[in-house]
């Protein structure tokens, strides 16, 4: 459709940039010096973020044979800053022992305020099966992202939210705070106050209470120091601080809430988070690998009696198999102890985008699970456009790309004690969860990524769900 529509516009098209460094033609091998590094096209963007990226300095030597290679890799690493709708890196050649490196850029639009009108359930399939499609539990209010303040690839986010959850968040991410750029700060404040929330869960589906004056209050803040040695590696270490209300009535419709009937929960938290990234393309990957892990500690001595530990690790592969056929693996598991905790934080399948495809209209909680994502993708198109009518520069750009995919979940969840004592939650845990299917992926500009899946269950269910964000 979208062809169809710039075809009768007029628009131009023209082919996506190749994953390739252009370069002169390298007949022999030899050694060659780094003249200058030459950057062009950021207007916002400061130059020693995007030199933060690239491997090769003024001054340096590097073989004929190694440098496309390596350009290649610091092409895909300035691109997956997520600041620039293209990065194109080429040598020039000055004399047969010196070259030239010339980086362009092609800048994003980087302000954008962001009407709130959103679902606020977990995902679309829960709000329209679940929940009939209640557009009452509609969120409505402005989200402002200022990607790339002052030009430092710095991130500034303002929530004010109204309607089901009134909810208001400022975060500002700073990635690098010393002149060596390996150092970072994250700041984050919220608060949170619904008139509707999800108290309990049975047969694996979120309950919700609904009233007129505010059920939760949740305020807190929180700080995270970064450390990006490598290229590839970063380190997070966060403090946190939460401060939760209930009224009465959630205490006793589950007094297990907060624990023991409690009506509030205060806490400290310590968080350390570790990315080994080494993806082509963050945003929608092809190739390459990455592995996270995350621990957290939560209670720290103050507050209310809270006690918890947990753990997460996380591996994905890609694999290009030739003739835009694409393989990718994604594994994770998850630990938590004691496995006697309060309702309020009951980890599951369901959240942080670990779902098993089929089952999105559940949550499967418990201490512990294991999840394993399979898919095999065709790109069946892929265009960019360029509008020349579009009169904002940082717009024109167009890409889109779809891609032909069928895929395997398997999941297993094993039960809290406090389920199994009731016999609450256990039809879809302590077992293996398969959710099998076939769908569309859709790209488009700024990492917007729309999938389409049709999947059948173990359970013997099927259904069609629409997905907003990439899968992981």
């Amino acid at each position: 459709m979208w062809v169809l529509i710039f075809g009768l516009l007029g628009i131009t098209t023209a082919a996506p940039k190749a994953d390739t460094v252009i370069g002169p033609k390298v007949v022999t091998n030899h050694v060659v010096t780094i003249n200058r590094v030459i950057i062009i096209g950021n207007k916002v963007t400061k130059e020693r973020i995007i030199s933060r990226e690239l491997s090769l300095k003024s001054g340096d030597t590097i073989s004929t044979k190694r440098i496309e290679n390596v350009l290649l890799l610091d092409q895909q690493k300035i691109y997956n800053m997520r600041l620039f709708n293209s990065v194109e890196l080429r040598w020039l050649e000055i004399t047969s022992d010196e070259v030239d490196l010339l980086v362009e850029v092609n800048e994003r639009w980087y302000t954008f305020p962001v009407p709130i009108f959103e679902l606020s359930d977990r995902n679309f399939n829960e709000w329209w099966q679940n929940y009939d499609h209640d557009f009452r539990r509609i969120n409505y209010g402005l989200r402002l992202y200022q990607y790339n303040f002052r030009g430092r690839n710095e991130t500034l986010r303002l929530t004010a939210q109204f309607g089901f959850t009134r909810r208001f968040d400022l975060t500002y991410r700073i990635p690098y705070i010393d002149r060596s750029q390996k150092h970072g700060l994250i700041f984050d404040f919220n608060l949170s106050e619904p008139k509707n929330i999800g108290y309990n869960t049975e047969d694996h589906k979120l309950v919700f209470k609904q009233g007129r004056e505010v059920l939760r209050s949740t305020n807190g803040f929180g700080i995270t120091y970064t450390f990006r040695k490598s290229f590839y590696e970063t380190h997070g270490f966060n403090f946190s601080y939460q401060n939760n209300h209930v009224i009465d009535s959630i205490a006793i419709l589950n007094p297990n809430y907060y624990g023991n009937g409690q009506v509030r929960q205060i806490y400290g938290a310590l968080t350390y988070t570790f990315n080994s990234e080494h993806r082509d393309v963050v945003a929608y990957p092809l190739k390459g690998y990455q592995f996270t892990a995350f621990a957290q500690k939560v209670g720290l001595g103050f507050g209310t009696k809270v006690n918890q530990w947990e753990a997460n690790v996380t591996y994905a592969r890609y694999f290009d198999l030739t003739k835009n056929f694409y393989l990718s693996n994604f594994s994770s598991a998850y630990v938590s102890t004691p496995s006697q905790q309060p309702y309020s934080l009951y980890s599951a399948l369901g959240y942080r985008r670990q779902i098993v495809k089929g089952y999105e209209v559940y949550v499967i909680e418990g201490p512990m699970f294991f999840l394993n994502k399979t898919t095999l993708r065709k790109k069946i198109f892929s265009r960019t456009w360029n509008l020349d009518q579009m009169p904002i520069d940082q717009f024109k750009y167009f890409p889109l790309t779809v891609y032909l995919k069928s895929y395997t979940d398997v999941g297993y969840v094993e039960n809290y004690p406090y389920y199994q004592e009731r016999d609450l939650n256990t039809r879809l845990s302590d077992r293996l969860l398969v959710g099998a299917g076939a769908g569309l992926d859709i790209i488009i500009s700024y990492d917007a990524v729309i999938r389409l899946e049709y999947t059948f269950t173990r359970e013997r269910t099927n259904g069609f769900f629409v997905h907003m964000k990439k899968e992981f």
